[in-house]
């Protein structure tokens, strides 16, 4: 079938998530036809390389044979197994115990999802199966970051802080709740840590006061902000909020489906401050995008109270038919091999590294106002004035035109709508893909300042 027959079918028939559809007829698809390491090849035979790894997504590269192998495996021996009726097959339960020994602290239970919306969703059954169990069916509200994301099922959206995910959808919720984000770059006090931290600390105490502090079951971050700009909390940030949390009886869910299995550097975001969460929700890497799977990880205390809790016998009462579903399983325990025992985590730390000293010189680009990330997750805030951090004019369109620019010399990259760059390439880059991809990024930036209103909009 040609290109053109897929792009017409697309337009006829595909529903695009988080798209204008409008717009996606009007532009029409781009259909991906092959991928390779940190490559991936469209119709038009046009190669690039994926600097946002898929979706965030794809830590592995593409192509990981021993991934595909053990998909087709397992398809052969047993394609399906329902995790209902006391079933379970041997990848689930070996993924699970894997993730458990990988995972801070007491975090040993595992309820595996199909992604992570749908992760963030069973956290609030749990988080309400728990306040229930302890006897405090009133906590019920939650609080999230202002930017935060959280996912886009009809639940999570009203978590996540974005607008576009609230828009039409009567969200959020009476019980979804947010506090500033930590987002030092724009923080109207400053860029300081401890002012920041201690900010967030009282702004979420005061949010409890204000909701009630016996009706508030639970705070929900990512360890860096994904969707809403990767936005990186100064160090302490984390561990005092989840301390907060410990004081005032609020579960802390750390939101790790971007941040986790090597991304930014440990397996898991969370180690880098030693921090145990009482709620772990995973995606995204855990099957390095090659199958559906997402994961909720929960304390044995948690497990224990809701066990406990419930009258014996009687059925928790969540569940999903794919939910630990095997040959999603066997991918994840492929995936797991290549980032342990394939040495992918310890070559992601070592390119993290070198993405970070070498996008750093561009914080002095005209368009760049900030340069900022953590391992192998990054991002570039663009201005058009550097002093006063003035963003682009809406009309100037700066980030399609980076991205459309960016995609024909040959480079993925996330354009979001407010103008920030985002890259998540894959942990198997070698270090000429990394130096590929900057210098593939600063001659995306210069042709863009090379747009005559754009140049014309910069005040130096």
């Amino acid at each position: 079938m040609t290109s053109n027959s897929l792009i017409e079918l697309d337009r006829a028939h595909l529903v695009h998530p988080v798209a204008s559809w409008n717009g996606h007829e009007r532009i029409g698809a781009t259909v991906l036809q092959s991928a390779k390491g940190a490559y991936v090849t469209d119709a038009s035979g046009h190669r690039l390389l994926d600097g946002f790894a898929g979706l965030w997504c794809v830590n592995a590269g593409y192509g990981q044979e021993s991934v595909v192998e053990a998909a087709a495996e397992q398809m052969r021996r047993l394609p399906y197994a329902t995790g209902y009726f006391d079933f379970a097959s041997e990848p689930a339960i070996r993924l699970a115990a894997e993730l458990a020994d990988l995972a801070p602290g007491t975090l040993n239970h595992v309820y595996f999802t199909l992604g992570g919306s749908d992760a963030v969703d069973s956290a609030v059954r749990f988080i309400r199966f728990y306040h229930h169990a302890k006897g405090q069916p009133e906590r019920r509200h939650v609080i999230s970051l202002q930017r935060g994301y959280h996912g886009s099922s009809s639940t999570g959206a009203g978590i996540t802080a974005l607008p576009a995910f609230h828009r039409d959808s009567d969200l959020p919720l009476p019980w979804q709740h947010y506090i500033p984000s930590h987002y030092s770059y724009r923080n109207p006090i400053g860029d300081q840590p401890a002012a920041i931290i201690a900010a967030s600390a009282a702004e979420l105490r005061a949010k409890v006061e204000e909701i009630g502090p016996e009706k508030v079951a639970a705070f929900f971050c990512e360890p860096i902000q994904g969707s809403g700009g990767i936005i990186v909390p100064p160090p302490g940030w984390i561990k005092a909020m989840r301390e907060e949390c410990r004081e005032m009886s609020i579960l802390f869910i750390a939101d790790e489906v971007i941040t986790g299995f090597g991304r930014t550097g440990p397996m898991f975001a969370c180690e880098e401050e030693t921090i145990v969460p009482d709620m772990m929700t995973l995606a995204k890497g855990l099957t390095s995008g090659y199958a559906p799977m997402g994961a909720v990880i929960m304390t044995d205390e948690v497990y224990g109270t809701i066990r406990d809790g419930s009258p014996d016998g009687t059925p928790i009462g969540h569940g999903m038919t794919y939910s630990a579903h095997p040959v999603s399983a066997a991918v994840g325990l492929a995936v797991l091999k290549l980032y342990v025992d394939g040495g992918l985590l310890a070559n992601g730390q070592e390119m993290g590294r070198r993405l970070a000293e070498r996008l750093a010189p561009l914080a002095d680009h005209p368009l760049v106002g900030e340069v900022r990330g953590r391992g192998m997750l990054q991002a570039l805030e663009l201005v058009t004035d550097k002093r006063l951090r003035t963003k682009p004019a809406r009309g100037l369109g700066i980030a399609a035109k980076m991205f459309a620019i960016g995609y024909r010399n040959g480079l993925i990259f996330r354009a979001f709508a407010d103008d920030v760059i985002g890259l998540a390439p894959p942990l198997c880059c070698t270090s000429e893909d990394i130096d590929s991809l900057v210098a593939r990024l600063t001659r995306t930036l210069d042709d863009v300042l090379d747009v005559p209103e754009i140049r014309q909009a910069i005040v130096s």
